[in-house]
């Protein structure tokens, strides 16, 4: 066999050697794929753990192969001579051009797709991660920055496809695009700035998934942070919205970072109650309250002394560990204790008004 015979404007031997090529990379293209899968899996995860090696590398590999066989078969074809009898007209373009351009097309597709697929991947190894810690505010941080990126990698993609494919000149498009955002970001400033403090949320963290927290008179959990507003489930198991803005902007008290929470009390009785009465009303509640092991430290003194009723006040903080409804069960034992003293020992308590 002649293998400098000339067969559509190229050698055999030209032939022989992109098919060797193309052969070489289809044998080898899984162990190249495996490499750069287990290397990025080994730059996110430091320690290296085998079972989420196993369960996470196949996810790249697809990807990584398909791009390097058409990578490489393009550089290969490349090299070849285009057929002058395939060189037609079509439109305003060679059929050659509609070939190039539609290499072009499927090569940025094929790269995007591997820079998804890395991040997907990337992300889903940091998500693993996050659900070792206690904290809920990493695991929704993996996945909004794993959405705002793939959301940045389609628009690279697609100015690729305009640059390259279409031959548009990007710079005047993204020059007409950033007057039209500034026209939009006018138009929709609030939403802006419900954005930006969502980043605030995310990095200076007032409060997380899964905090108590009480906002403009309402008390409940966040069940979500998300981009524009923050959902929390109130005590009334109400589903409200509110703007990250005036999460941002407003004081929000964080109850699950309280260290102790305070039963605060005050004993309105009678101006007829005799001093006597009162300290020994003072004691007995001093001692009820050493009985509660729920209950850290308090304070039980006679805090005034008036024309219209004596008080006497109470306050006992309890640990955050204890049960809100165990908490509102002490609350009511203060409550009856200080009653059936009161009815024991014939003690009015003051008539308001």
């Amino acid at each position: 066999m002649n293998l400098d015979q000339q067969i559509l404007g190229n050698s055999i031997r030209s032939y022989l050697f992109i098919l060797a090529v193309l052969l070489a990379t289809f044998i080898f293209k899984r162990f190249i794929s495996r490499f750069f899968a287990s290397l990025i899996y080994t730059w996110v995860d430091k320690k290296n753990h085998s079972e989420l090696r196993k369960s996470h590398v196949h996810r790249l590999i697809v990807p990584i192969e398909q791009f390097l066989l058409f990578f490489v078969a393009a550089i290969a074809i490349y090299k070849l001579q285009f057929p002058a009898l395939w060189n037609v007209q079509i439109f305003k373009f060679t059929l050659e051009q509609v070939l190039e351009s539609f290499v072009k097309l499927i090569f940025i597709i094929l790269l995007i797709r591997v820079f998804i697929r890395t991040l997907e991947f990337v992300a889903i190894i940091l998500e693993e991660k996050s659900k070792l810690t206690t904290s809920l505010s990493d695991d929704q941080l993996v996945l909004f920055f794993r959405d705002f990126f793939k959301v940045i990698l389609y628009i690279i993609g697609a100015l690729l496809i305009l640059r390259y494919v279409f031959n548009e000149n990007i710079g005047n498009l993204v020059t007409s695009l950033s007057l039209v955002g500034a026209a939009v970001a006018l138009s929709m400033r609030e939403s802006l700035e419900n954005i930006i403090a969502s980043f605030i949320i995310f990095f200076d963290k007032p409060f997380t998934v899964g905090d108590l927290v009480k906002v403009n008179n309402f008390t409940g959990t966040i069940e979500k942070i998300g981009l524009r507003s923050t959902r929390i489930r109130t005590q009334e198991k109400t589903y409200i919205s509110v703007p990250n803005k005036q999460m941002v902007d407003t004081i929000v008290d964080n109850i699950s970072c309280r260290t102790e929470r305070k039963i605060e009390m005050d004993v309105q009785l009678s101006v007829h109650t005799s001093a006597v009465a009162l300290t020994q009303f003072a004691t007995y509640m001093r001692s009820e309250i050493e009985k509660l092991n729920a209950v850290l430290n308090s304070t039980v003194f006679v805090a005034e002394a008036g024309k219209q009723f004596h008080v006497i006040h109470i306050e006992c903080f309890i640990s955050m560990n204890v049960e809100f409804s165990d908490f509102q069960t002490l609350r009511e034992t203060l409550n009856i204790k200080a009653i059936e003293y009161a009815n024991a020992h014939e003690i009015k308590f003051a008539e308001k008004g």
